[in-house]
C-alpha cells in the first residue's frame, strides 16, 4: 500500500501527466455539468415521470450510457450512444465495402478519413433518435411540464437540434480528453455516468437492508463481498491471455538466418481470452431493445406479453436469450478483430515462426484453431458476467439498481475503463524512471 501511494504522489511530479489529468477532470466535468441543463421549453421541476421510467432495468441502463442525462431531459440527452452506434456500423460495414477496406490500410489518413465518416454518420443517427426522444417525453411527462406547446414544430425542430449539437458536443469532449488526456475519451465519458449513479443505488440497497431490517447490516457486507469478487473475476477476465511461444531466426555473417539454439530472442504472441471486450455485450442489449419496441406497436396479447418478457431485464427469458446472444456476438466480433492471417503474414515477413507449426497458412490455422478454443470458455464466462445481475436479484432479493452493477455492461466498462487508464498512467511514470501504480519496488530518479 505504501508503495502505491508513493508512485500516487510521483505522478504530480510529471508536468505531462499532472495536466493532462487536469484536462480530463475538467472535460468530464463540463459532461457532467450538462447532463443536468434541461432542454428549453420543459419545466426540470416537472421530470417525475422520466425518473420513474429510468427507474426500471432498460431506463436505467439508457440512463447509464447517457450519464444521467436522459432522466433529466438534458441537453445530452441522447448521450456519445449515437456516436457507439456510428462506431458499430462503419466497423462492421469495413467486413464488407471495399472502401472502407481501402482505407483500413491506408494508415493514418485512412484512419482520419473513417473517423470523419464516423463523425457525419453520427449526425444522421442522432437526427432520427432526436424525435424519438421528444416524442417519448410527449408520451412520459405531464402537459403542464412543457412551457411551450409539446407538439409545434419551433419546440420539436429546435429540440431535435439542441440534441443533435449536445451528442456532437459529447463527441468532440471525448475526442478532447483522448486527445489532450487520459485513455479513451469516449469510455470515460460513459465511466463517470455509471459511477454517478452508484452512490444512489447503493443508499437505496443501504436503506432497504438496515433501515427497513431487510436482512441486517450483515448481509449488506455480505452483498460487498460478492461485489468485490465479481470485480475480481472481471479483472482476471479482461487481462487473461493465451500466450503461444515465437521463435525468431538470427542473421548470421553471410546473410543467412538460423533458428537460435539458445532461446534468446523467444517471444509471445499473447492471444487475450476475451478480445471482444465488453462489444458482444453491447451488441446483444441493442438487438435485445428491438423485440420490446417492435411489439409495443401492436395491442395484440401476445405483443403485450412479449414486451413484458423483454423489458424485464431480470426476467429468465430476457436473460437466456441475452446470454446466448453475447456467446454469438463474442464469436462474430473476434473474427472480424483478430486478423490471423495478418498475424501469420507479419510473422513471417519478421523471420519468426511458431516452434512446430510452418510460418504462412498453417501458422494461420493454427492461431485461428487456438483463438477459436479460448474464444469459447471466454464468450462463457462474459455471458455469466452479464447475466449476473439477475442471480443476485432471484438469490439476494437485491434491489434493482445495485444489482445492476454486479456484472453486465456497466461492470465490465469499469473495469476495463480503469484497467487501461491506469496502464496509460503506469507507461508514463515508467517512462520517467519511477515505479509504476501496478510495480513494486524502490523508486529511481526521475529523468526530465
Amino acid at each position: 500500500m505504501k508503495k502505491f501511494i508513493e508512485a500516487f504522489v510521483n505522478v504530480w511530479k510529471i508536468e505531462e501527466l499532472k495536466n493532462r489529468i487536469l484536462v480530463t477532470l475538467g472535460l468530464l466535468l463540463v459532461y457532467r455539468f450538462g447532463a443536468h441543463v434541461t432542454l428549453p421549453g420543459i419545466d426540470a421541476t416537472k421530470l417525475n415521470g422520466l425518473t420513474n421510467q429510468a427507474q426500471n432495468g432498460i431506463g436505467w441502463l439508457i440512463d447509464v450510457f447517457t450519464g444521467g442525462a436522459f432522466s433529466q431531459a438534458s441537453v445530452f440527452a441522447l448521450g456519445i450512444m449515437p456516436y457507439i452506434s456510428a462506431s458499430i456500423v462503419v466497423q462492421l460495414m469495413g467486413i464488407a465495402v471495399p472502401y472502407l477496406q481501402k482505407l483500413q490500410k491506408e494508415g493514418e489518413s485512412g484512419r482520419k478519413r473513417i473517423n470523419q465518416i464516423t463523425r457525419w454518420l453520427t449526425i444522421l443517427i442522432t437526427l432520427v433518435q432526436g424525435p424519438g426522444y421528444i416524442y417519448n417525453l410527449y408520451r412520459t411527462l405531464p402537459r403542464e411540464a412543457f412551457l411551450i406547446s409539446s407538439d409545434s414544430v419551433p419546440f420539436i425542430f429546435s429540440s431535435v437540434v439542441i440534441l443533435t449539437t449536445g451528442t456532437i458536443f459529447a463527441m468532440w469532449l471525448g475526442e478532447k480528453i483522448t486527445d489532450k488526456g487520459i485513455g479513451n475519451g469516449i469510455s470515460l465519458l460513459i465511466l463517470v455516468g455509471i459511477i454517478a449513479r452508484m452512490p444512489q443505488a447503493f443508499v437505496q440497497e443501504f436503506t432497504s437492508r438496515v433501515s427497513e431490517n431487510n436482512g441486517g447490516p450483515m448481509l449488506l457486507v455480505f452483498e460487498v463481498v460478492v461485489w468485490l469478487l465479481i470485480i475480481i473475476a472481471s479483472v482476471l477476465l479482461v487481462m487473461a491471455v493465451r500466450k503461444i511461444p515465437v521463435q525468431y531466426a538470427r542473421r548470421t555473417a553471410t546473410g543467412d538466418f538460423e533458428q537460435d539454439i539458445a532461446g534468446g530472442n523467444r517471444q509471445w504472441i499473447p492471444l487475450k481470452l476475451n478480445a471482444a471486450g465488453v462489444m458482444p455485450i453491447i451488441f446483444a442489449q441493442a438487438i435485445m431493445f428491438i423485440p420490446a419496441a417492435l411489439a409495443g406497436l401492436s395491442e395484440a396479447d401476445a405483443a403485450k406479453t412479449i414486451t413484458a418478457q423483454f423489458q424485464n431485464v431480470f426476467g429468465l427469458a430476457y436473460n437466456i436469450v441475452f446470454a446466448l446472444l453475447i456467446i454469438i456476438f463474442t464469436y462474430f466480433y473476434t473474427a472480424i478483430t483478430v486478423p490471423t492471417n495478418k498475424m501469420a503474414d507479419d510473422l513471417k515477413r519478421s523471420g519468426g515462426f511458431i516452434p512446430g507449426v510452418r510460418p504462412g497458412v498453417e501458422t494461420s490455422d493454427y492461431l485461428d484453431k487456438i483463438m477459436s478454443l479460448i474464444t469459447f470458455p471466454g464468450s462463457l464466462f462474459l455471458a455469466i458476467i452479464a447475466v449476473f445481475p439477475a442471480i443476485v436479484v432471484s438469490l439476494m432479493n437485491i434491489q434493482s439498481q445495485w444489482a445492476l452493477f454486479y456484472g453486465g455492461t456497466s461492470l465490465l466498462i469499469m473495469v476495463g475503463v480503469a484497467i487501461d487508464t491506469i496502464q496509460q498512467i503506469n507507461s508514463y511514470l515508467l517512462n520517467r524512471h519511477y515505479d509504476g501504480l501496478m510495480k513494486s519496488g524502490k523508486n529511481r530518479k526521475a529523468v526530465a
